[in-house]
């Protein structure tokens, strides 16, 4: 049922793609290339501390030539799956209709040919072949049962279609094969996507996690020599270092999870600061390689995490039952997605009221902050889930540090509301850059028309622009 439904609901946006709007803009300052990386997991907080214990490092180096966004915010759920499309299209999941990776459509490493192999399919270089179709959600479009591929479930257009539809090559890296989603919904945004399974290792060893993280960083080597690593899915053979590329680093995110911060004084423990430690280091090595092939001034460089971590501080930590959220409702749930955040979606709208006496008269057990429904949920932006299937019936806020999980691995999660969640590293670094610090509020959405402007392009060819009015980032408006 809410499968075609998300066919229908998607439709209210598709006037936006026929808007006549020039491609090409004139900025004072415009660049040839850029690359853009989340380093998962990073806090703002974090730069301070990392950049006091290795001032030398490469992040250091970055920030003295660059801008540094101190009040970035992620998406609300900061979920990686939202909290990517908040960079490459610009758009709140209200916008996008993607609320988390695990909403009532599932779009994860079970959509894998077989997720305890970094490659599975037979068919791993063609567009889309480390997605198993058998594994898809399907929809009826135009009449017709089709394969729901992680791309066709965005509402919005992506950076990479803005480009590569303009004549730039695009590339991009991510966890798992569904990451296909950055292609957006025309599903021809990148000319080569590269995506190893991080569920084949033990993602509780930063160890083994940085060992994968070391085949992203080595895929961005070969995109600026122009080449790609092997099982790269290949729309078009690059030609040269592309216009747009980009992805993310999972060491960090890792030792947050497993070890955390130092209790107390929330100093890095060891495996946090290896961590840190190897991401600059990459970070530095992308620059070296960037200097060698004589392209270092030409490309304008962002490190924005797609999600934060909650809670930094340990003390704050504790875990609740996720089993508990629908019986303590005391109405019947479609669909629960619980980390340190609650997404509810009912099986009978009608429930909604008793759904939330239920909950409330369970604050104490579930830990529960607040509770957002109703009116308040369309009047703070969230969208309505009366007229979009996409939006959850009800969002239940934790307090701080609590996630629900019945895990005994990890002493922390994202995918919440909170400050520890969202207010994310950000910043933007060139040669040409003149070192500043920004401490008001925006969005890790800003990225995205940003990345547009400076490579020379409108903006408002992103649907969210038009949609949503999405500024660009202080320091690059003329």
């Amino acid at each position: 049922m809410y499968l075609s439904k998300f066919a229908i609901a998607a439709a209210w946006l598709s006037g936006l793609a026929s808007a006549d709007i020039n491609g090409r803009h004139a900025p004072n300052n415009t660049y040839k290339h850029v690359a853009f990386f989340s380093i998962d997991g990073m806090h703002s907080s974090d730069i301070e501390k990392w950049v006091a214990s290795k001032p030398q490092g490469a992040i250091a180096k970055l920030l003295e030539t660059g801008y540094w966004y101190k009040g970035a915010l992620t998406s609300a759920p900061s979920d990686s799956f939202p909290g990517t499309v908040n960079l490459v299209a610009g758009a709140d999941p209200a916008l996008s209709g993607v609320w988390y990776d695990d909403a009532y459509v599932l779009y994860d490493e079970t959509k894998d040919y077989d997720n305890t192999k970094l490659w599975s399919s037979p068919n791993p270089t063609v567009v889309g072949g480390n997605i198993n179709p058998e594994n898809l959600p399907q929809a009826i479009v135009d009449g017709k049962c089709v394969n729901l591929y992680p791309h066709k479930r965005l509402r919005v257009n992506t950076i990479f279609e803005v480009v590569h539809e303009h004549g730039g090559q695009t590339a991009y890296t991510d966890k798992h094969p569904s990451y296909d989603i950055v292609r957006g919904p025309s599903g021809k945004g990148l000319s080569v996507g590269y995506f190893p399974e991080i569920q084949s290792l033990d993602t509780t060893n930063v160890t083994q996690i940085i060992g994968y993280d070391k085949l992203h960083v080595q895929a961005y080597i070969n995109w600026i020599s122009g080449t790609s690593p092997a099982n790269t899915e290949v729309q078009e053979a690059l030609t040269g270092p592309p216009t747009l590329f980009g992805g993310n680093f999972q060491a960090v995110s890792v030792a947050q999870k497993s070890y955390g911060y130092q209790t107390g004084s929330l100093s890095f423990t060891s495996q946090l600061a290896s961590a840190l430690d190897f991401v600059d280091n990459s970070l530095g090595s992308v620059v070296a390689e960037l200097q060698k092939k004589g392209i270092s001034h030409d490309t304008l460089i962002f490190v924005c995490s797609k999600h934060g971590q909650a809670p930094i501080d340990p003390k704050l930590y504790r875990k609740i039952n996720q089993s508990l959220i629908e019986p303590s409702s005391g109405v019947k749930m479609a669909q629960v997605t619980a980390d340190d955040i609650g997404l509810l979606w009912l099986d009978n709208q009608n429930d909604l009221d008793k759904a939330v006496a239920g909950l409330s008269k369970n604050k104490t057990l579930l830990a529960i902050s607040d509770i957002i429904y109703g009116n308040r949920l369309i009047a703070e932006g969230y969208g309505n889930p009366k007229t979009d299937p996409a939006v959850p019936d009800i969002i239940i806020v934790p307090e701080l540090g609590v996630v629900y999980t019945t895990s005994t691995s990890k002493i922390a999660e994202h995918g919440g509301f909170s400050n520890d969640d969202r207010n994310v590293a950000c910043f933007a670094s060139n040669p040409s850059l003149s070192k500043q610090v920004f401490t008001q509020q925006v969005s890790t959405a800003q990225l995205a028309p940003t990345v547009l402007h400076v490579l020379g392009l409108n903006p408002a060819k992103l649907d969210s622009v038009r949609h949503s009015a999405v500024e660009i980032l202080p320091g690059f408006t003329d």
